[in-house]
């Protein structure tokens, strides 16, 4: 996937404000837009979603500390880009919403059990010990899939507006 300078930039803008978002919306636990970003920018740029994902990752560890917790987010937005792939191109536009929605909610839901194995491995822990675990996380997993799902009610008007940034920026042979 060779990219475009333009690409690059944008890209990078929209990685950054992965980063911010979070940043700004940290004074509510486990609530986000993340997800939302996530599923709008792989419905646009699809496969190239990752690099804006990515580069989200990087600004973490890199502001916020290459450390255990960070080690999770190599692979635990990758699977929500997966998922979002998976779907179906063409979806009713009535139904379409609360698919992404669910989807969106889904990860949060599980996010705990998404991080579990990471923990496992770094602290060593066992079975019954990775399950303690997920299980004293559930409170915030519950807070995390339900305020997903309310922050899902913005893919579609996100990945709209990135479309028709995209769609003019092409036509107007801007970039």
């Amino acid at each position: 996937m060779k990219l475009k300078t333009r690409e690059l930039a944008i890209f990078a803008m929209l990685g950054a404000v992965m980063y911010v978002s979070k940043i700004i919306m940290e004074w509510i636990p486990n609530v986000h837009i993340l997800g939302t970003l996530i599923i709008a920018y792989t419905l646009v740029y699809r496969e190239k979603a990752l690099y804006p994902i990515y580069v989200f990752v990087f600004l973490c560890g890199a502001l916020g500390g290459f450390n255990t917790w960070w080690i999770p987010y190599l692979y635990i937005w990758t699977i929500l880009w997966a998922v979002t792939m998976l779907l179906p191109k063409k979806m009713s536009s009535k139904i379409a919403p609360f698919v992404y929605m669910i989807v969106c909610a889904l990860h949060g839901f599980g996010f705990g059990i998404l991080y579990a194995p990471a923990q496992a491995v770094l602290f060593g822990l066992n079975f019954q010990q990775t399950l303690a675990w997920i299980a004293s996380g559930f409170p915030f997993d519950m807070i995390h899939g339900i305020g997903n799902f309310f922050c899902g009610m913005l893919i579609i008007p996100i990945a709209s507006i990135l479309k028709i940034l995209e769609r003019n920026a092409r036509q107007t042979n801007q970039f």
